[in-house]
């Protein structure tokens, strides 16, 4: 089987590159199957990425490799070229990652430049994005419809998806884990080269700071919990972080809330994951998560919000507990794990990092392919 992949790849940093670069990477390595990297020369105009950078830094150690950068949003010419570069070669299928409206037009047009034998997949990490705008449904309509069949991770990226193409074939398969990262190491060694305290119990809010993440919510559950506890708050802003610096400041608890807003290269996500705890996903709205994929692979239990598959993932798995959205519940689930058995848990978070392996996910992934 020949197979085109078109997504963000290296030095794209981000959850959706560090997926494809993995995947790719499956690919490459199995019997009977050669697969080639379609990308982006340019993904987000500059004035539109409320980030830093969209590239990978030179100290992170994220998966790099060979991809064509051919694909530019926001240019309808380098759309024709896309199409007529994995035109040429002439694969049997391709892979379409998609993530969000914006860059719909551009994946749609490609699709109906593609030769008609080309099979067309359409990998979906969210069909309606948690932050929505009036012409979301339209723009990922335009790009669905010339899709031949679709890969989602969890059960409410396949409801979302059928709203707008009822008869989809669609394959759920949940999230495999981010297996690139270090493997952990001693919680005190991890909280000495972050300058946090050992002795706490120590949170962690870990990813992009997004409104719909909740991470108000999180800050303002510390003022229910006592001095024992610490909050870990790690991932770059997109938005203004000052409202969330208030909180900390009112806070009962300021001094046991440190803040790392930033890019979090690869090597200091093995640092943060050791020397947490727990992992808290206090968000407001969701789908899947691949903060929930690393926290499979860093063998951390979780306390997570009822909101997506978020909830059922982690109530079904035993790997951590499940509450409602609010500061008051957050802090009772929080409270609730460390008086229980957390044995339990890690012993069930180091069962889902067995079944949840790359392995097993691309071998779903070419039956279907093959259907």
């Amino acid at each position: 089987m020949k197979i085109a992949i078109l997504s963000p790849f290296y030095p794209y940093r981000g959850g959706i590159a560090s997926f494809s670069n993995r995947l790719y990477q499956e690919f490459q390595g199995t019997e009977g199957v050669e697969v080639s990297a379609f990308s982006f020369s340019l993904l987000y105009p500059s004035f539109l990425f409320p980030g830093k950078t969209q590239y990978v830094e030179g100290e992170d150690s994220s998966l790099s490799l060979q991809s064509e950068r051919i694909l530019n949003s926001v240019n309808p010419l380098s759309w024709l070229s896309t199409a007529k570069a994995i035109n040429k070669y002439n694969p049997d299928v391709v892979i379409v990652v998609y993530w969000m409206p914006f860059v719909a037009p551009a994946l749609g047009t490609i699709c109906r430049l593609l030769d008609n034998k080309i099979k067309i997949i359409s990998l979906i990490h969210n069909a309606i994005p948690h932050e929505k705008r009036f012409f979301d449904k339209i723009f990922a309509k335009y790009f669905f419809e010339k899709c031949d069949s679709f890969i989602v991770l969890s059960e409410p990226v396949k409801d979302d998806l059928e709203k707008l193409i009822p008869q989809a074939k669609v394959l759920v398969t949940p999230h495999p884990i981010y297996d690139h990262y270090k493997e952990r190491i001693s919680k005190s060694e991890a909280c000495k080269l972050l300058d946090v305290d050992a002795d706490k119990k120590n949170l962690l809010f870990f990813g992009l700071i997004r409104d719909y993440k909740g991470l108000d919510l999180l800050i303002e559950s510390m003022s229910y919990l006592d001095d024992s506890y610490q909050l870990i708050i790690a991932g770059e802003c997109y938005g203004d972080f000052q409202k969330y610096q208030q909180l900390i400041d009112q806070s009962p608890l300021k001094e046991n809330i440190k803040v790392f807003e930033q890019y979090i290269p690869d090597d200091m996500v093995t640092t943060l994951f050791s020397a947490a705890d727990i992992l808290v996903l206090p968000y407001r709205d969701a789908t899947q998560s691949g903060v929930v994929a690393v926290s499979y692979q860093m063998e951390l239990p979780m306390i997570a919000t009822n909101v997506g598959a978020l909830g059922e993932t982690i109530s079904m798995s035993a790997t951590g507990i499940v509450v409602k959205v609010s500061p008051e519940a957050i802090s009772e689930g929080i409270k609730s794990y460390f008086e229980n058995d957390t044995q339990v848990y890690l012993d069930n978070v180091q069962t889902e990092k067995k079944r949840l392996s790359w392995l097993n996910f691309v071998q779903s992934l070419q039956l279907f392919l093959r259907e």
